[in-house]
């Protein structure tokens, strides 16, 4: 019997085998009836049967290996059940072991019918390891879509949900740091809640800007006539205030003029000299150092804490590879590093810059940004 008869015959059986292994999958969600751990895999058998009952030319053969399968506009039955099975909690390798279970049960019931050495057997084997394959590729593709734009949506609403009470700690410790019969203690408090709040919007916002670049829509930048060295020196004496125990030392000229969108280079000044701050030796200086040229504007901010390994300078600026993956040990004041630097180069490339890093024991980590003053 062709194996495609054979499935359309005996898809009890083959679906029991399917509900048998889903069943053995362990997943944080309740367990499933019959009807979910068979879902839609009536579907798929029935699909994968009719695409092996379908001629196909060499080339078609060659270009279903190479991954450019015919495509359909409508969702298939892979896809909806790769939905499906996200929601039901399984990873993408268990998504995965179904159909490596699934292509063993067929195969194994089918040969067990003893039709070793029909003529049939190679190429019926061959169309239908290249239909499941189809099939997985339909569903793979289907569930890291769905969790990418999950995602993305998950990081927007946190990232503008988590204004509203942040804005209200802000207001309440203004007015809390007016109100006359606080002593030294209860202002001590108020600063220390400040600044948090202060942190705290900054991994919101950073959210936000994480959330549209993955979204596609990149981050805004307005730019418009700005003094770099005013904003800089604005940067470097909140994070003085927040750090009294850093030696940030500032060098810039008078000024340093040119078409810039002030609130974003603000957060790229705050999140290169704050890393600094957390990363580098306190028992030494942070030098920060903003001149130019009618061209061009050259940013600069050394510290000499522990080396960043030269493997992963490659990737710091990558969210995805970032440095904090290898900070995931026991590397102290490394940990977390990246989203901050990642938002930073994003700015300096929406305004036609550049941004690099070297890092040594010798002359410290070493931030480079230049900037095109587009006057």
């Amino acid at each position: 019997m062709r194996l495609s008869d054979f499935i359309l015959a005996n898809l009890d059986p083959i679906l029991q085998a399917w509900e048998d292994f889903a069943r053995t999958v362990e997943t944080p969600l309740p367990a499933m009836d019959a009807k979910g751990l068979r879902n839609h895999a009536e579907y798929i058998l029935r699909t994968v049967a009719l695409d092996m009952r379908t001629a196909q030319t060499n080339q078609q053969q060659i270009d279903k290996s190479h991954g450019l399968g015919p495509v359909t506009e409508d969702e298939t039955a892979a896809q909806t059940h790769a939905l499906q099975r996200l929601m039901s909690g399984f990873t993408l390798d268990q998504l995965v072991s179904e159909y490596r279970a699934l292509r063993s049960s067929v195969l194994r019931l089918w040969l067990a019918q003893g039709i070793i050495g029909d003529k049939h057997e190679l190429a019926d084997m061959i169309r239908f390891n290249e239909a499941i394959d189809q099939a997985l590729v339909e569903s793979i593709t289907a569930y890291g879509q769905a969790v990418d734009a999950t995602r993305k949506t998950v990081l927007g609403v946190l990232g503008h949900d988590l204004r509203t009470p942040l804005g209200a700690v802000t207001l309440g410790a203004d007015l809390l740091r007016q109100t006359e019969e606080l002593g030294s203690r209860g202002r001590k408090i108020i600063a220390q809640i400040s600044t948090s709040v202060q942190s705290a919007n900054q991994m919101v916002n950073d959210l936000l800007d994480l959330a549209r670049c993955n979204l596609g829509t990149g981050l805004q930048v307005k730019p418009e006539t700005t003094d770099l060295t005013s904003v800089c020196q604005a940067v470097v004496a909140e994070l003085t205030i927040a750090h009294p125990v850093a030696k940030l030392v500032f060098n810039a000229q008078a000024a340093v003029t040119g078409q810039f969108d002030p609130s974003r280079m603000a957060q790229v000044f705050s999140n290169l000299i704050g890393n600094a701050v957390r990363h580098g030796n306190s028992q030494l200086p942070i030098n920060v150092t903003l001149n130019g040229n009618s061209a061009t504007a050259f940013f600069c901010v050394q510290n000499y804490g522990e080396p960043i390994p030269p493997e992963a300078l490659p990737s710091l600026f990558d969210p995805e590879g970032r440095y904090s993956r290898y900070s995931s040990g026991d590397q102290g004041n490394s940990m977390g590093l990246g989203l901050g630097l990642f938002i930073a180069a994003q700015i300096v490339e929406s305004h036609g810059g550049t941004i690099e890093v070297e890092s040594s024991r010798e002359q410290g980590t070493i931030f480079r940004v230049a900037l095109p003053t587009g006057r």
